[in-house]
């Protein structure tokens, strides 16, 4: 696990994707964006690749989505339900989607079954098991205080459902079982609250959480970010 760091993971995806295209000599990568509504663009400047985003269809997702410019298509629906067809992407970026959405393990188990033999998963997610997750699915009048704390551009709040994968125990126990390879497994300060204006006041509400609920909940990061791969192997469990 890395340090916690003040960043987001945007650089060290960008840099596996395309060390990911390279391994491919030449070839055109598909890349599925699972939650392009929230998640940033890509940075795939001299990459030769097709990108598609898979999202829920709420409003404020929808007009995210649209003003993308890294897509090349997208569905908006029922995760369960949009088309993912089976081994047809070389990369599969899932940001911010996991902790926001019912049935997590189950889209995941989609997205997964989208990889090709030997593709990354590259997740990004608000940990349950952090005190700023904590805060985030059980603080009451969230949507008025999420409209003081983060900043105006903001898209939110979205749904708080951190279901038992969205922390680091619940997605190695998931990539364990699954025969999946976690090559990198990063710690970071991402979350739009903790970055706004009054960011100092939500760091020091996260370390008195935890202090009261015994150090149980992490007070110094918000975000995960883990760089999986799908094993190359056909003896392996794959999904």
């Amino acid at each position: 696990m890395s340090d916690v760091r003040l960043t987001t993971a945007g650089g060290v995806f960008s840099q596996r994707i395309r060390e990911q295209w390279n391994e491919q000599l030449g070839r055109r990568i598909d890349i599925l964006a699972a939650g392009c509504g929230r998640g940033a663009p890509l940075e795939l400047e001299q990459i030769d690749a097709r990108v598609t985003g898979v999202d829920e269809d709420r409003p404020a997702l929808r007009a995210a989505t649209v003003a993308r410019p890294d897509l090349d298509s997208w569905s908006l629906g029922d995760l369960r339900s949009v088309p993912l067809m089976p081994r047809s992407y070389d990369v599969v970026c899932v940001e911010f989607l996991l902790e926001r959405i019912p049935h997590a393990e189950l889209v995941l188990d989609r997205m997964v079954n989208g990889l090709r033999p030997g593709g990354l998963l590259l997740i990004r997610m608000r940990d349950r098991k952090s005190a700023y997750g904590f805060l985030d699915r059980k603080v009451p009048f969230r949507g008025l205080l999420w409209r003081w704390l983060a900043p105006k551009d903001a898209i939110g709040p979205l749904p708080a459902i951190y279901e038992p994968v969205t922390s680091r125990e619940g997605v190695h126990s998931y990539c364990m079982m699954r025969g999946l390879m976690i090559a990198e497994d990063h710690a970071l300060i991402s979350g739009l609250v903790r970055l706004g204006p009054h960011g100092g006041l939500v760091a020091g509400v996260c370390r008195t959480v935890s202090r009261l609920l015994g150090g149980r909940l992490a007070p110094d990061h918000d975000e995960i970010a883990l760089v999986v791969r799908k094993p190359q192997h056909h003896f392996a469990r794959l999904i």
